[in-house]
């Protein structure tokens, strides 16, 4: 249930209208919009009589919630969530691109590839240290030595770094990056998000492969039930059974999540596609669609990859993308 207090109200008044409402066994959320004044209440509202609540002068509305996410719910925060990282916002009118390799292979592959994305004017540096592969026998990144490559080149170029945990045991490791990624494989890994409630560190939580809007959203929800609301969701495509790409970008998604949940959205087109060529316009078409960002895949020898090179854009590529990709946010009302 949600509670939209009317403009006017005082604090005092609010005080007293959250002690009454916790008199009934639920916990009470308050939300201080820029508009609105918003109290959620989580639990059994079943006791709760909807019209009494409305008989206060301090009500505008009362509203049941049937969605199971409360945290992750527009209706509960109807202000758009913007992360602060490193000095960037994202989220909001701020528009952002992560670029980088799928796996961090050596220094010289990851500084070269990071200098070449900031100066085509990528906000932040992606890079697996960690990769979940389908082969056992396929390359597994470097582990912890990535996320050592990794610091060196946001020591070299001052890119926030974004990259991917696969276990509980690795969160130690974790201390010094900007953005922890959840792959697709760990969405619905609960262990580990309720692990990454506690922490205060920016979440990305991809969608898994053949995973709901819905269930995606309860996944954040396991995220913000540990206290940590800073969550980005990424849209990077569902398995369907169209054999022509890896996956297919959901387009619908990013407008219904914004919708529906307060986080900021992103979109991965290369995991989305695995094809080059579609890159570019899947990007402008999710920029249209309400993106607050891109996660671009791109390898400074893209032929010669350990991982993923069908879909890694070159130095050069990536840069005429991202002339269209700047031009697509202006546009759209977006900050690059």
């Amino acid at each position: 249930m949600i509670v939209i207090l009317k403009q006017q109200t005082n604090g005092e008044q609010i005080d007293e209208m959250v002690k009454w409402l916790s008199s009934f066994d639920v916990k009470v959320n308050l939300v201080q919009g820029t508009q609105k004044t918003i109290l959620g209440l989580i639990g059994d509202t079943t006791k709760i009589d909807i019209e009494s609540v409305k008989a206060k002068d301090i009500v505008e509305n009362v509203q049941r919630i049937q969605e199971p996410y409360k945290n992750a719910n527009r209706k509960f925060h109807p202000d758009d969530t913007i992360i602060e990282v490193e000095g960037r916002q994202i989220g909001g009118n701020s528009f952002n691109v992560i670029a980088g390799p799928c796996s961090v292979e050596s220094e010289e592959q990851i500084i070269t590839t990071a200098k070449a994305v900031k100066n085509a004017g990528a906000t932040m540096l992606r890079g697996g240290a960690f990769k979940p592969r389908t082969s056992p026998y396929a390359f597994q990144g470097l582990r912890a030595d990535g996320i050592e490559l990794l610091l060196a080149a946001k020591k070299e170029t001052g890119l926030p770094i974004v990259t991917e945990i696969m276990s509980l045991s690795h969160i130690d490791l974790f201390a010094d990056v900007d953005i922890i990624q959840v792959g697709a494989r760990n969405m619905q890994n609960f262990e580990l998000l309720k692990e990454l409630g506690h922490s205060k560190k920016p979440i990305l939580l991809k969608r898994g492969l053949a995973n709901t809007l819905e269930e995606l959203l309860m996944s954040a929800e396991y995220i913000t039930a540990g206290g940590n609301q800073n969550i980005i969701l990424c849209e990077r495509g569902i398995r369907t059974f169209e054999p022509k790409t890896r996956n297919t970008l959901d387009i619908s998604a990013i407008p219904l999540l914004k919708q529906l949940s307060h986080f900021p959205v992103v979109v991965d087109p290369s995991h989305a596609a695995g094809i080059t060529t579609l890159v570019e316009p899947l990007s402008l078409a999710s920029i249209a669609c309400g993106a607050d960002g891109l996660i671009i895949e791109v390898h400074n020898d893209p032929k010669n990859a350990l991982s993923d090179g069908a879909q890694s854009l070159t130095p050069e590529s990536f840069e005429k993308i991202m002339a269209k990709i700047k031009a697509q946010a202006t546009f759209s009302g977006k900050v690059l």
